[in-house]
């Protein structure tokens, strides 16, 4: 999701650009991008800059690889260590390469299997949230101790306030573009409304990682459409985390991206509801820098403090750090 992404779907949504949600928020820069192995990453390696704060190869998730190969500390780990709750929200499967350099610590982001024991046997999130299969099957989960929801109707039955452990696995592999229409799945949106209701009946507070994951696969295909329709519900699971955190004042929400995908370039807005003008450089990654957007207490001095996306654990926890030495801003559901 680079900064043409985002002009798009304004462009479509709204007419304008700078009319979604994030871009209102009072903090915002622009990061890099790169890998331990190359100038243009892959979302193993910038999953796992982010995450952990350290630059590895491409393909790596959360180890120290170039180095000692001894697992790097997420920030999701850090956080579960310090009481609180923990959640994966993401449109790929949950074990693809973003969620999984969160809660995985693997040579190679194809270990499907081994990611998924990492997390049912090591750090067990609350919340896993994305498509089936790809190592994760509905009885290995529950095996786990994991109450399993299959689609938005089972998903909405869930009572929020008593479960505490759920994996939602949404058909196999990839859930469907919105474009294409989700049918009994749900929406980004829904699933990140769910999370934010099992993870905030924790009074220390919870780590949350939503992913909008098939933006890039949009990109990938040079597809204008998908890529807007992708990017605008993940608009939609930002404003539904932004209208909880409005009465949560020691929130912080960081919107960014892996890397940009496809070269995308706007040449014209056409006007709401009307695909823009584009044209793409590659069906592949680029090195371009991404946006970054942040809500909460010193938006803008954090933003401004996220200039590599190996910036970003550190401003999450120097955020939870100042937020525990902050009493009167601590809530509880």
């Amino acid at each position: 999701m680079g900064f043409e992404a985002v002009r798009a779907a304004g462009m479509y949504a709204n007419s304008r650009p700078g009319s979604l949600c994030f871009e209102n928020f009072p903090g915002k820069s622009a990061m890099t991008t790169h890998s331990a192995s190359s100038e243009i990453t892959d979302s193993a390696a910038s999953g796992t800059a982010i995450a952990t704060g350290h630059k590895v190869n491409n393909g790596v998730l959360s180890l120290a690889i170039p180095g000692d190969d001894k697992p790097l500390p997420t920030v999701l780990e850090i956080l579960k260590k310090q009481g609180k709750s923990v959640g994966l929200v993401t449109t790929t499967y949950i074990t693809h390469a973003t969620p999984a350099a969160f809660a995985a610590h693997q040579p190679s982001r194809a270990n499907a299997a081994e990611i998924a024991a990492d997390y049912l046997d090591d750090t067990r999130p609350n919340v896993l949230f994305g498509g089936g299969g790809m190592g994760m099957t509905p009885q290995l989960a529950r095996q786990h101790g994991y109450r399993v929801v299959q689609d938005a109707n089972e998903l909405s039955q869930l009572d929020t306030e008593t479960a505490s452990m759920v994996s939602g696995q949404f058909g196999q592999g990839h859930m469907p573009y919105e474009y294409d229409s989700l049918g009994n799945l749900p929406h980004l949106s829904q699933m990140t409304e769910t999370a934010l209701k099992v993870l905030d009946n924790n009074p220390q507070g919870f780590f949350l990682m939503v992913e909008g994951g098939r933006i890039d696969h949009a990109g990938h295909a040079n597809d204008l459409a998908r890529n807007i329709y992708e990017t605008i519900e993940f608009a939609r699971a930002v404003a539904i985390s932004l209208k909880w955190a409005d009465s949560h004042p020691d929130t912080i929400i960081i919107v960014t991206a892996d890397h940009e995908t496809g070269g995308l370039q706007i040449t014209k807005n056409n006007g709401k509801g009307n695909l823009p003008g584009a044209t793409w450089l590659t069906k592949s990654h680029t090195a371009a820098k991404v946006p970054v957007y942040v809500w909460g207490k010193n938006a803008q001095q954090t933003a401004q403090a996220i200039k590599d996306n190996t910036d970003i654990c550190t401003q999450i926890l120097a955020a939870a750090t100042a937020a525990a030495k902050t009493p009167a801003l601590v809530t509880s559901p």
